[in-house]
């Protein structure tokens, strides 16, 4: 009788080891790939990347919205001086976006950059001061109150972003 009950827990055990997942050997991160992750914890590097990618979404949609933008007096307009005042205000509205989008990139990632780098955590907070520091940076010269506005509605629009997207923890 002893016998078989060990005869059974061997067999059990022996199913409970069939049913784990093989452990794989951990593979070692290559040199590139160091010199690569060291690089892009560059806060400089990233905040330029960020600003260069930020400027490219800026154009495109400064190019779709300059698009849709319709002259006033468009009855009085020939189809080439309408074609000539559409890519004009394309032109203009893509340059006016690509340019903010960039500032906005580059502020935004350089702040939680930083303040995770100097707070050596990642999570949601980081987001809040790099969300209140781009608000308030991008509308500073409207004065102390726009500034303050800037900062609190940038700020929750980050949180609100970062909730969706659901980046931390």
């Amino acid at each position: 009788m002893a016998t078989s009950e060990s005869e059974s827990k061997v067999a059990s055990s022996n199913s409970n080891e069939t049913e784990k997942p093989p452990i794989e050997p951990l593979r070692l991160p290559t040199v590139e790939e160091i010199r690569g992750q060291d690089i892009w914890n560059n806060c400089a590097v990233r905040s330029v990347v960020s600003g260069v990618m930020g400027g490219g979404l800026g154009l495109f949609m400064g190019l779709f919205l300059g698009a849709l933008d319709n002259p006033l007096m468009q009855e009085e307009m020939t189809a080439k001086q309408q074609f000539i005042y559409t890519a004009k205000q394309m032109g203009r509205r893509s340059f006016s976006s690509a340019k903010t989008f960039a500032v906005m990139g580059l502020i935004f990632s350089a702040a939680e950059c930083i303040v995770e780098k100097t707070r050596a955590k990642h999570d949601t907070v980081n987001t809040v001061v790099a969300g209140c520091v781009t608000g308030g940076a991008l509308s500073a010269k409207g004065g102390p109150r726009a500034a303050c506005a800037g900062c609190a509605g940038f700020a929750t629009f980050s949180v609100l972003i970062e909730k969706f997207l659901d980046r931390h923890d």
